[in-house]
């Protein structure tokens, strides 16, 4: 498996399960979510932690809707990757999992439950460029050379 980010020399890094998905709209350009927090900004693919008995697609699904207010459905598990990161608290954490192309359904802003998360489409440049995550880059990298 791919293992993006640095292993801070000592931090003691917990294993998180993790499934994040690539949307893309008419004009070719992929969701993303800003997420504002502590005075900053960063932009992440949608998705985050696999809970108890959820499978990946469960997950994505429920994760996609509290981050970006869209219902989606998981249609092609691409690839995984882990990435080394500091969550906002300072938590050490190594993301684990898979990356998903989907499918938008429609938008449903009931949803929606994560204030500091905001809906951002952006060029597959801007998102590489601008992805706070390596992992991230990577899967949309994945997904270009996948539909070319």
């Amino acid at each position: 498996m791919l293992q993006f980010g640095q292993a801070a020399p000592g931090a003691d890094y917990r294993l998180r399960h993790a499934v994040f998905g690539l949307a893309v709209d008419d004009d070719g350009r992929i969701a993303c979510v800003r997420v504002d927090r502590d005075g900053g900004g960063y932009f992440d693919l949608p998705g985050g932690a696999v809970d108890g008995d959820e499978t990946e697609p469960e997950a994505l699904a429920r994760e996609f809707g509290e981050e970006t207010g869209l219902r989606v459905r998981p249609v092609r598990r691409l690839g995984e990757a882990a990435q080394y990161f500091r969550r906002s608290d300072g938590d050490p954490v190594n993301n684990r999992g898979g990356f998903w192309s989907v499918e938008v359904l429609e938008r449903d802003p009931g949803l929606q439950c994560e204030p500091d998360h905001a809906l951002v489409w952006l060029s597959p440049a801007q998102a590489i460029a601008g992805l706070r995550h390596e992992a991230h880059a990577w899967a949309v990298v994945l997904w270009m050379r996948a539909n070319g």
